[in-house]
């Protein structure tokens, strides 16, 4: 296999080619991150004598600026793998790298697809990236409308003249339209698509699951391939991480808080209603608390006890059931 790390950057696309990897001997290569730029990578990946089918590409999730060049190498048949920058700065520490520059950065990563071998990435359904498109978009809205009321909040004390207080009305207004279009889209978008449909309303049966959370799951499930309800609660960034050492390193155990901060800033106010009308998690909850722990901790167990009820009914195709215990959770 050939290793190729790419560090993405809005306009251009480092590149790094492990030629000998045990050597680490290698070949550096800048391009514009366009598809013109994707294709003369490709073009240059044959003048080296690179076969596609073996290359391995590593480079990390910045935002939206890795799809354009990792869509293209998946259709050309190359293995990429979507990594994690966190983890990747941590390989770098335990390799005593301190440099921090482009050409280091694709060097890190091809080295990192190297010794640690990351999964393969596969792309979303048109219909899983369609839905999170709108999910982003109404949220983006959301907050806009929020700002928009907190401003109009502060006009009023301060006694604004009565066009901001207009303008800021119009304003609030029209984002209140907006958000109750996207929201009917996304409402169509899924009824358009049995699976997604199937699987919302499943979700939907677990109680503290609702329109929100429904969503957010949904999506996340539909973008992503979990083989365990403990690989989601992982990527969520919602499984413990312990620090103990002896006796004089005994630390609390904390979330890890790996991955999206949206989507547990979102199960956090379903897992404080769900402590109260959700069997199986008000049950952990309440025995968490018995046995001394904080509620932050307990409320944690019962955000990632939350997203293993979303992995077992989506899983098992079963609408959720208080007294049943064959769900993976």
């Amino acid at each position: 296999m050939i290793y190729l790390g790419i560090d993405v950057a809005k306009a251009k696309l480092d590149c790094c080619l492990l030629t000998e990897p045990q050597a680490l001997k290698r070949k550096n290569k800048t391009l514009e991150n366009t598809t013109k730029g994707v294709n003369e990578l490709l073009s240059w990946l044959q003048r080296q004598h690179v076969a596609l089918h073996e290359l391995h590409v590593i480079m990390e999730g910045t935002g939206v600026y890795h799809e354009q060049a990792a869509y293209a190498l998946h259709d050309a048949n190359v293995m990429v793998s979507i990594v994690n920058p966190a983890y990747v700065r941590d390989f770098a520490k335990g390799l005593a790298v301190r440099t921090k520059n482009d050409g280091m950065d694709s060097l890190i990563l091809a080295r990192y697809g190297l010794l640690v071998q990351p999964d393969r990435w596969t792309p979303p359904p048109a219909e899983a990236r369609m839905l999170q498109a709108l999910l982003n978009r109404r949220d983006a809205v959301a907050q806009d409308l929020q700002r928009e009321r907190n401003r109009q909040e502060k006009a009023h004390v301060a006694d604004s003249p009565e066009v901001i207080q207009q303008s800021i009305q119009q304003a609030i207004a029209f984002l209140e339209a907006q958000l109750k279009q996207l929201q009917q889209k996304i409402d169509d978008h899924i009824d358009q698509h049995p699976k997604l449909k199937q699987d919302l309303k499943l979700l939907q049966s677990i109680p503290a699951v609702g329109e929100r959370v429904g969503n957010l799951m949904l999506a996340l499930m539909h973008s992503h391939t979990f083989q365990s309800a403990e690989q989601m609660a992982a990527y969520v960034g919602l499984i413990p991480v312990e620090r103990q050492s002896g006796s004089s390193v005994l630390g609390r155990p904390r979330l890890s808080k790996a991955g999206p901060a949206q989507v547990r800033a979102t199960l956090y106010m379903a897992a404080v209603v769900a402590t109260r009308h959700n069997p199986h998690i008000n049950a952990l909850y309440t025995r968490l608390l018995a046995r001394g722990k904080c509620k932050m901790a307990a409320l944690g167990a019962a955000m990632r006890k939350l997203v293993h009820l979303c992995f077992g009914v989506v899983k098992n195709q079963m609408p959720y059931q208080s007294n049943f215990l064959g769900l993976p959770v």
